[in-house]
């Protein structure tokens, strides 16, 4: 994925723990997708849209709901990707 998470204000703010928007709901509502469509078996037009979407989802649920879905092994790989610039 070559997409940048775009900048939002305020910033994001991923935690471990999910929380709820506060005064910054009203931009996290204005970027969510209108409707979620299927483009070429991918879910909305462009991995921008997708990195966004996820960052919403992220910012509610938090990091430690993100990592129980899926293999263990893949997320841990990720991160030590971030100390050596690898993607996968």
């Amino acid at each position: 994925m070559h997409a940048q998470l775009p900048q939002v204000d305020p910033p994001w703010d991923i935690r471990r723990q999910g929380r709820r928007w506060d005064t910054e709901w009203m931009a996290r509502w204005e970027l969510k997708p209108h409707k979620i469509e299927l483009i070429d078996a991918k879910l909305l037009w462009d991995d921008e849209e997708r990195l966004t979407l996820l960052a919403l989802l992220l910012e509610n649920v938090g990091a430690d709901a993100a990592v129980r879905i899926g293999d263990p092994d893949v997320w841990r790989a990720a991160v030590a990707g971030l100390e050596d610039g690898a993607t996968g």
